[in-house]
């Protein structure tokens, strides 16, 4: 039955998965080769666990266009502005450069004619966005230099295919009539224009508030829906004009990078991304036609060999003339050696406008599965080769870095109301930047009114943590009054994110007591100060001096913390809590009684002991009469 086939293919793939990527990363290959060579191994060429997978890999292709907008997320418009010189400068010279060798090899060497050759160099001069930023990402390469102009090489290629798309059926050997029913000419470039146009436009008046209606609703799933129909219909908008569904998701990216659900965004793609991209990569390990491999080995590894050579000596040249650094240069030009993910794509257009012979396209499809699967092996070399060269210690963000993940706030606020909002005004006051994280809707639109950037999100949740960059904060402050959510995010920034130091409010002493069970150092009642600051002014207008005043409620606040850490080992029985609170009470009257009529007693060190204290009180007193004291 087609449902049993289904799920039977289902289960290949998945254990596929679970079981080679953890032995590939084991041996240091890392999740992309794992993925490539058990989907050769189960494709139809080799044990033929899975029939034809031409399905699986064309619906697998949407883990690229969540990816694109995943990295879109991350990259602010001030940030995609800032990269203008490598995405047009280095990424227009290598696709340009790159297409023109070898369409030029391809007429020495095999006789093509123009059309044909040009056709070809066009298809083999993108890269594949999903190996190599997997791979860099996989082995925190992508914040280096070299990284860093990959990943912009990459976007302008993804942005390429759209003309090279519109450039292919005039390359078409025979004449194809054409579809009055179809965009032609201008009114193509005016639809393309206007689907961009309003993808801008409905992500900054559309977008945003669908999703501030959506959190409102408390419901968690509608939300990540929403997230996906996002995505989807950017995509489906681009595969409509027959441009690249990234693009569209990349555009729908970068409009909502300044809204206040980024962060919530991410966390509820990446399960999605992370899941159609092993697919991916498995399905074009099963696709690889092993069977044309062996009948002409020698031809299709040396095209694997020709192609690399070209690719890496145009991108080599032009990362000196970048004047990147020694060894960066080298990540760069061999991280982007191979042909690309969107090259299936561009073949399956140009067999269908007759550009390319269909033994040609055949071929094609095998060098460009080969050039993906041993890309890995290059980015290996690497690492093991030419990386201990010229960098002898861990690689260093680039300082001009602006790729993907650059959240570098040391603050992370969890909950901004009113107590969260005087923390952060203070810290931001001085000099620190700080990321928000609130989880009520009506809250988020308020402090939104106030022009205060602050992200949704549940912070009980590790991927909404990491997203907002957890890993390189230094402090958490959590100010929520809930004393179950506040223990559940403890707990998880305890066991994901040990490094980070923690303060935390308490709404009351049991919620305090909870918080010191936790293990937490850094624990503030919230009530405490105003309340001790009122009780001041009480006094004052009850005949004190402000000295006086001041000094019993810093007085009060000192022996009041004693006592709480006193009861601490009592705080979960409870009649020997209120006995042992009852005795605590009576000496902190006493002491502040006998502190008010002399006021030179030392009593902080003698906290529950009245003998001692008054014993002590007396001695420094005799002490201080005499000369010399």
């Amino acid at each position: 039955m087609p449902h049993d086939n289904f799920l039977i293919q289902t289960v290949i793939f998945l254990a596929a998965a679970v079981v080679s990527v953890p032995l590939a990363k084991r041996l240091g290959f890392g999740s992309v080769l794992g993925y490539l060579v058990a989907g050769v191994l189960i494709g139809p060429h080799t044990f033929g666990l899975v029939g034809d997978t031409s399905e699986e890999l064309h619906f697998a292709e949407f883990g690229v266009a969540l990816m694109l907008f995943l990295i879109g997320l991350e990259l602010q418009p001030r940030k995609l502005w800032a990269l203008r010189g490598a995405i047009f400068g280095t990424g227009g010279a290598q696709v340009l450069l790159t297409a023109l060798a070898i369409c030029g090899l391809a007429m020495a060497l095999f006789d093509f004619g123009w059309r044909t050759a040009t056709a070809v160099g066009l298809v083999l001069a993108l890269s594949s966005t999903a190996i190599v930023l997997q791979s860099l990402s996989e082995k925190d390469l992508l914040k280096t230099e070299g990284g860093r102009n990959a990943f912009s090489v990459l976007l302008f290629q993804d942005i390429a295919v759209i003309p090279i798309l519109a450039l292919l059926p005039l390359l078409a050997t025979v004449e194809i009539a054409s579809n009055p029913d179809g965009l032609q000419g201008w009114t193509y470039a005016l639809a393309v224009l206007g689907a961009v146009a309003g993808l801008i436009l409905a992500g900054r008046f559309l977008l945003t508030p669908l999703l501030r209606i959506v959190v409102g609703t408390r419901t968690r799933e509608l939300f990540t829906a929403c997230a996906l129909l996002i995505v989807l219909s950017a995509a489906a908008i681009m595969s409509a004009l027959n441009l690249s569904p990234a693009l569209g998701t990349f555009i729908a990216g970068v409009v909502l990078a300044d809204s206040e659900f980024r962060h919530e965004l991410e966390a509820d793609i990446e399960p999605f991304k992370g899941l159609l991209l092993g697919l991916f990569f498995l399905a074009v390990g099963a696709n690889l036609d092993l069977a044309l491999v062996m009948q002409q080995p020698l031809l299709l590894l040396g095209l694997l060999a020709l192609l690399v050579l070209v690719k890496f000596a145009i991108l080599f040249a032009l990362a000196r003339l970048r004047g990147m650094a020694r060894g960066e240069d080298w990540l760069f030009a061999l991280s982007l050696a191979q042909a690309g993910e969107f090259g299936f794509v561009l073949l399956a257009y140009a067999s269908q406008n007759h550009v390319l012979p269909t033994d040609v396209s055949s071929v094609l499809i095998a060098l460009i599965a080969l050039s993906m699967a041993f890309t890995p092996l290059l980015l290996l070399a690497y690492e093991q080769l030419i990386q201990p060269r010229f960098f002898s210690g861990p690689r260093q963000p680039d300082v001009a870095d602006s790729a993907p993940h650059d959240d570098g706030s040391p603050v992370i606020i969890i909950g901004y109301g009113r107590y969260g909002q005087i923390a952060g005004r203070l810290l931001n006051a001085c000099g620190f930047d700080t990321t928000l994280l609130e989880h009520n809707a009506e809250q988020l639109e308020l402090v939104r009114r106030y022009g205060i950037k602050a992200y949704y999100g549940d912070a009980s949740r590790e991927d909404l943590l990491h997203a907002a960059g957890a890993d390189n904060a230094k402090i958490v402050i959590l100010t929520l009054s809930d004393q179950a959510a506040s223990l559940e995010i403890i707990s998880r920034i305890q066991k994901h994110f040990p490094h980070l130091t923690i303060l935390a409010r308490a709404r009351n002493r049991m919620h305090q007591y909870a918080l010191m069970e936790a293990g937490v150092k850094y624990i503030y009642r919230e009530t405490v100060d105003s309340a001790l600051e009122i009780g001041a002014g009480a006094l004052q207008l009850l005949g004190l001096s402000r000295h006086q005043a001041q000094r019993s409620a810093r007085k009060f606040k000192q022996h009041d913390q004693r006592m709480l850490e006193s009861l601490f080992p009592y705080w979960r029985d409870e009649s020997q809590h209120v006995a042992k609170t009852k005795i605590y009470r009576e000496q902190l009257l006493q002491a502040l009684q006998e502190d008010r009529r002399d006021p030179d007693l030392h009593l902080d060190h003698y906290w529950g002991d009245r003998d001692t204290r008054a014993e002590k009180g007396k001695n420094d007193k005799a002490r201080k009469m005499q000369p010399g004291l």
